[in-house]
């Protein structure tokens, strides 16, 4: 998969792993991560399916409409280049927390549905459920931050509901922060985001 690669001051905390947006690529996120936590280690993946030329995480087969199939493929690949990308740069593999957008918080949402102890924890912006009637593992020790918005006409508040319940209930701390605002990113969201991640890690 392409992406980078950056070694932060603090080799010990945990490494964000970046998850772009449709249409986004591995740059895209690098400012977040600098806000969110400047002395992390960064790997920054860029998606492999291309929608129109535009790079995603999986296909989808309409707007909110998950090919399902390809998601559950994706997931596996993201999580064994993981397992590659601890090896190859040195880094602990429980150490990863996840940082992603719209499609990218998707990807991070189904890797927690599937795999035990694949990451430390998640910040989610405008993510939505990924799969339904799939037993998630325990994410007892896996908190995690939603951050949404009221108006998003893509994920819908009660959307994010779902999602907050259903990973509380296999477990995990969630955070749930809303802006009044739509599916787009805000500096206040992103704050929230960072005050979450001194506190937990």
């Amino acid at each position: 998969m392409h992406h980078i690669f950056k070694e932060g001051t603090n080799t010990e905390g945990p490494v964000l792993l970046l998850l772009h947006g449709t249409g986004g690529d591995e740059n895209d996120l690098l400012p977040l991560a600098q806000m969110i936590s400047p002395s992390s280690s960064v790997l920054s993946v860029r998606g492999n399916v291309s929608e129109g030329g535009m790079p995603r995480f999986f296909r989808r087969l309409a707007e909110g409409v998950f090919d399902e199939e390809d998601l559950v493929a994706r997931t596996k690949e993201l999580a064994d280049f993981l397992d590659e990308s601890a090896e190859k740069y040195g880094f602990d593999r429980k150490q990863i927390v996840a940082v992603g957008y719209s499609n990218g918080a998707n990807i991070a949402a189904s890797l927690l549905y599937h795999y035990e102890n694949v990451l430390k924890g998640a910040v989610l912006h405008h993510p939505m459920v990924p799969l339904r009637n799939v037993e998630l593992p325990s994410l007892k020790d896996v908190p995690v931050f939603i951050g949404a918005g009221k108006q998003d006409p893509i994920c819908r508040p009660e959307e994010t509901e779902e999602l907050a319940s259903t990973l509380e209930s296999a477990g995990s701390n969630v955070e749930l922060f809303w802006e009044n605002t739509g599916h787009q990113l805000t500096k206040t969201e992103v704050e929230a985001a960072s005050q979450w991640f001194q506190e937990n890690f």
